[in-house]
């Protein structure tokens, strides 16, 4: 008896230790996991985009910050309010360009005539063809002109040769009109200086750009007079093309001239054959 009460107190001992040795087996791998995790958290912190992103400046407590504008000065908001305005006013002067029709077609009995904004629209497109590829000429220029080149007719109106006004009369009417237009835009705007500019270039006809626009505005006129006895056959408007001869002074010019000149032409002899054949049913 007292071998086996020996024996299941050894037995009780050693179960008691296995557990102890377990506990502390279990306390030590906690703690270094604990530890483990623990750098990995510092690592990650300190690599944006390892473990979590870093965390966004303009966020706080998960909301976004608020971005507060600085103040436009008073006295500059006028001065923009100012500047529509102008600008509002002159694009309201440019209207009458669509509205007033085109002298020359107004008394020749033209139905339906262009208006100047018409001819200054197909001569821009012109003037963009014509300057292409041409390294001599500078065609933002060009069509910058074309824009610019009938604009004061706005105040001034379209003044005919058949007006008995005299060139320096006209022109003079014209920077008048030029002046008032761009009082209103701003003067002390730089595009106002540009228009002023472009303006006087055309009218001086001196720069290469200035010499092709003189043309394309003489060919543009006969390429309507054509367009005109072709949609109305009782239309003559020989004189018109008699007015451009031996003026142009660029080749582009007087081959366009050349052959709207060939198409008329032909155009008359069709006109030709068409009444004679129906004189001859007639007869």
């Amino acid at each position: 008896r007292h071998s086996s009460l020996s024996l299941s107190f050894s037995l009780s001992r050693t179960r008691s230790s296995a557990r102890i040795a377990t506990r502390r087996r279990t306390s030590t791998t906690s703690t270094s996991m604990g530890r483990l995790n623990a750098g990995k958290g510092e690592r990650a912190a300190a690599t944006p985009g390892a473990q979590g992103k870093r965390p966004c400046p303009t966020r706080n407590g998960g909301r976004p910050r608020k971005v507060v504008a600085a103040a436009t000065p008073p006295a500059a908001r006028e001065g923009d309010r100012d500047a529509v305005k102008r600008t509002v006013d002159f694009l309201m002067i440019l209207q009458r360009l669509k509205a007033t029709k085109r002298t020359g077609w107004v008394r020749k009995g033209v139905s339906g005539p262009e208006s100047i904004a018409d001819h200054m629209y197909r001569m821009s497109v012109m003037a963009m063809i014509a300057a292409d590829g041409d390294p001599s000429i500078d065609q933002t220029k060009c069509i910058k002109l074309a824009i610019v080149h009938d604009i004061a007719e706005a105040l001034a109106g379209d003044i005919a040769p058949s007006d008995g006004v005299s060139k320096a009369e006209k022109h003079r009417l014209e920077t008048t009109a030029l002046a008032e237009m761009l009082g209103r835009l701003g003067t002390d705007r730089g595009v106002s200086r540009e228009m002023r500019q472009l303006w006087e270039e055309y009218e001086a006809g001196e720069t290469s750009e200035a010499r092709l626009l003189k043309d394309m505005d003489k060919v543009e006129m006969i390429l309507q007079a054509h367009e005109y006895e072709e949609d109305q056959p009782t239309m003559q408007l020989g004189e018109f093309f008699q007015s451009v001869e031996g003026k142009l002074k660029t080749q582009t010019g007087r081959q366009w001239a050349d052959e709207i000149a060939r198409r008329r032409a032909e155009a008359q002899q069709r006109r030709r054959q068409q009444q004679g054949e129906e004189d001859s049913k007639d007869s």
